[in-house]
């Protein structure tokens, strides 16, 4: 008659103190600080405030008269809008780094072939994050100010306000950021085995019409920037459903990895 020796828990014994899980907190949002301070000053001198303005301020100024710019209608507007976009292209610049900082806080409570799978998770998301941006910027922005300005009268000169465009484009970016993180969401979802992939598939329907719903709510009342969220969001839950079925086949060998 033969047993099977127990395997011996690889994070028995790893426990920590909470003063020292708040101290290892605090680092890895110190971390993060210097990061991004790091990449602000870098930028501030290179192109600096002003070029990255006129960098996003790209988009509407193509769609508007050839002499025309953008006003600032607050006191503080001219101060505060440049610092404002560069603390904003700062973080952005070091989200990959600022994911590793929030991976390597629960790293040590994970074991090794959820380590393994976090890292390239945390890769694809930030890629992820930067394809929706410059999806926004570069495809998103131009096609929505050729509508906007299109039903502007002749009689009215299209001036906007840096301050409410900076807002705009930024709300846009989060959305696009976020929305862009659906096949992280899936994959996770069926990773933790609280969906299964059929499950999603018959979902698929459903989805379509949730995506155009959140479209119509945190973009601009056009037509074009709600399809413009709306479709990459439908595709990319189809690229989440094979991402996770790819992830299911390869956890069962993990997961026999773990206990053997």
């Amino acid at each position: 008659m033969s047993s099977t020796p127990p395997t011996e828990d690889e994070l028995a014994g790893t426990e920590q103190p909470f003063v020292q899980h708040l101290i290892e907190l605090r680092d890895r949002l110190l971390y993060s600080v210097y990061g991004v301070a790091l990449a602000v000053i870098v930028l501030a001198i290179w192109p600096g405030p002003n070029g990255l303005i006129d960098l996003i301020a790209q988009p509407i100024r193509a769609h508007m008269p050839p002499d025309a710019k953008l006003i600032a209608v607050g006191v503080f507007s001219p101060f505060f809008v440049p610092l404002k976009v560069l603390m904003m292209v700062g973080v952005l610049a070091v989200l990959p780094w600022i994911m590793y900082q929030l991976w390597a806080f629960v790293a040590p409570g994970l074991y090794s072939h959820e380590k393994r799978f976090a890292m390239p998770l945390i890769v694809f998301g930030s890629l992820l994050a930067y394809l929706g941006i410059a999806f926004v910027q570069f495809f998103v922005l131009d096609k929505m100010f050729a509508f906007i300005q299109g039903f502007t009268p002749a009689s009215v000169a299209a001036t906007p306000d840096i301050a409410s465009y900076v807002e705009a484009i930024l709300s846009l970016y989060l959305a696009f950021g976020l929305a862009f993180q659906v096949p992280i969401v899936v994959m996770l979802l069926v990773r933790f085995g609280l969906v299964e992939i059929a499950k999603l598939k018959s979902f698929r329907g459903y989805f379509i019409v949730v995506a155009f719903i959140i479209a119509a709510i945190v973009t601009p009342p056009d037509v074009i920037s709600q399809l413009a969220l709306a479709v990459p969001m439908c595709l990319l839950y189809e690229v989440g459903i094979i991402a996770a079925g790819w992830f299911a086949k390869t956890k069962p060998a993990e997961d026999g990895e773990a206990t053997p």
